[in-house]
């Protein structure tokens, strides 16, 4: 296991000590910054271990608008990789399908997961480090197969990136389809951990504000459901440095 991934583990758990800062303008899909030319200070002043940003990058889409994007995204990963910061840069890739896409697939959504969205993903971090985007972290939407997991750590360490990490995110999916990708994603060295958030307290949550439940069975039911993928993904991620 590598240095970064060491110092990474932490994220699996989620440390209280870990501050992040998201950074993109919210309510629109075209990444910009939530602080305008005032970004890099408003980064200092929280003072976060993490920058990160969530874009929504479709390599075989809208060519202006990618170039757009990729050269805001440079301008960020410069400053945190300057001597003016020290924070690490967490970069939420979402690869939503083009209608011509969708067209290929006869509108299968589920088809365009499994067989087109891992290679456009592959494709879109590929184009981002080239125009200059370097992440620390790729927090990458669940993968089905064992494969596309290995081809997406493949890009995102290539050219000698071998300190860059993966995480897997719920993207809020069901119990079931989470532990899959876990599962999946966990046995790939270069994963290093996974971000899953209303999967484990959505359900709950809604129980408590309908009166079902107490806070204190909610809290409970959040922390097992939690504990339960960390285990899995700690079981399987053992296994894969054997």
């Amino acid at each position: 296991m590598s240095n970064l991934e060491r110092r990474f583990c932490v994220m699996r758990a989620q440390r209280a000590t870990q501050r992040l800062v998201r950074l993109k303008k919210s309510g629109q899909d075209e990444f910009d910054f939530e602080y305008g030319e005032d970004f890099a200070k408003h980064i200092e002043a929280f003072h976060p271990s993490f920058c990160k940003v969530l874009v929504r990058y479709n390599p075989g889409g809208n060519p202006d608008l990618n170039r757009r994007q990729a050269a805001r995204l440079k301008r960020l990963s410069e400053y945190l990789h300057s001597s003016k910061s020290s924070r690490r840069f967490m970069f939420e890739l979402l690869v939503p399908p083009e209608k011509s896409q969708l067209e290929q697939l006869q509108g299968d959504k589920k088809a365009y997961d499994l067989r087109l969205r891992p290679q456009l993903m592959a494709a879109a971090i590929a184009q981002l480090q080239d125009a200059g985007v370097e992440p620390d972290v790729w927090k990458i939407e669940g993968l089905d197969r064992q494969e596309d997991c290995e081809k997406i750590v493949a890009t995102a360490r290539r050219g000698g990136r071998r300190q860059v990490g993966c995480i897997i995110l719920g993207r809020g999916e069901d119990d079931a389809k989470v532990r899959e990708w876990l599962t999946t994603a966990s046995a790939v060295p270069g994963f290093i951990g996974f971000a899953v958030g209303r999967t484990s307290f959505w359900d709950p949550l809604v129980d408590w504000r309908g009166k079902k439940i107490t806070r204190d069975a909610a809290v409970a039911e959040i922390a097992r459901r939690y504990q339960e993928f960390v285990e899995i993904f700690e079981t399987h991620n053992k296994l894969a440095y054997v």
